[in-house]
């Protein structure tokens, strides 16, 4: 019979061996149970089960579309017809074109000076907005409407308006002052168009400036007024800083549908007086479907989707200067 020390010690030494910790090499992982990968296996599953809708548009809407139009300009492609490969032809023909200069100077010009006057006049009415003014979800529903009004109506309320013997040019006669041709005078056609397109997309921008003044705590401002701080030092130093993540999303998104601007000089001017309105996507349209040059025109397009996407970069570069994400 074997002794109860013996047991007990021969107990012990088999109890905390099973409790001591298993040692392994380092950078050895412990092995991973059969049921948490089947697990695993089953969220990914399920994942993939709610993102394939998304994939799949993405996929069919836009890759493909992608790919096709950077075969199609590689093309000699009519409309009707049988196309032609003609290599890098489409490209060398576009830097070319004295054409393709000008309204890459236009659009250039429109998508500067438009975002400026956008957003500038977007924080201008916002920071009224934020003075807590009466009424101020209703003169937000005013601004907010000429953005989800269609732009064709817009475009041609705008057209009549600028005229010749439009609204505005009477209302000048009325006080003795000449009008200009504002649609037909090369010299305040762009300058028209650009009007137009602001009034139409500022009032999204003054959405979310608003959104990002809202955020910002009273408390800060209050001790800043107590501080003896003057409006101009509470917005440069306070309140630019603290909704500088919301302007950096105006400006890029701005930016991005400045460069694609097409109904507003297409309804007003027809790119005319000229080429003087004449914009990257409206002449991009007239050569694939009006002079039936889909290989010249999907080349056109893919220049601008590479300036867009470097000016995109930039901007993304330039962000880490100004923007403040810290609140």
């Amino acid at each position: 019979m074997a002794s109860p020390l013996i047991t007990g010690a021969v107990v012990s030494k088999e109890t905390a061996a099973s409790a001591a910790p298993e040692t392994r090499p380092f950078g050895v992982p412990h092995p991973t149970p059969p049921r948490a990968n089947k697990k695993r296996k089953g969220d990914g599953l399920v994942a993939l089960a709610y993102l394939w809708p998304g994939l799949a548009g993405f996929t069919f809407f836009i890759l493909v579309p992608l790919l096709g139009s950077l075969v199609i300009s590689l093309f000699e492609w009519p409309l009707f017809g049988t196309p032609t490969f003609v290599g890098f032809a489409n490209y060398q023909k576009l830097f070319s074109d004295p054409t393709f200069y000008t309204v890459l100077i236009n659009t250039v010009i429109f998508a500067f000076v438009y975002t400026a006057l956008n957003l500038v006049l977007a924080l201008a009415v916002s920071l009224w907005l934020n003075t807590r003014i009466k009424f101020s979800g209703f003169w937000r529903v005013i601004f907010f409407l000429p953005a989800i009004t269609p732009m064709v109506a817009n475009a041609l309320v705008w057209r009549l308006l600028l005229s010749d013997n439009g609204l505005v040019n009477s209302a000048l006669a009325s006080v003795g002052i000449q009008g200009p041709s504002w649609l037909s005078d090369a010299s305040f056609a762009l300058f028209s168009v650009i009007a137009m397109s602001v009034w139409q997309s500022f009032g999204y921008n003054v959405i979310v400036l608003s959104a990002g003044l809202g955020s910002i705590p009273k408390e800060i401002l209050e001790a800043s007024r107590m501080d003896g701080t003057s409006a101009w030092q509470r917005l440069r130093s306070i309140i630019l800083p603290m909704i500088s993540p919301s302007l950096f999303f105006t400006m890029t998104m701005t930016m991005i549908g400045a460069f694609q601007v097409f109904v507003q000089p297409q309804i007003l001017t027809q790119g005319g007086p000229g080429e003087s309105t004449n914009t990257f996507v409206l002449y991009l349209y007239r050569n694939g479907f009006v002079f039936d040059r889909l290989g010249y025109a999907s080349a056109l397009a893919w220049i601008l989707f590479i300036v867009v996407m470097l000016i995109t970069a930039l901007q993304f570069a330039g962000q880490k200067k100004w923007v403040n994400y810290d609140k």
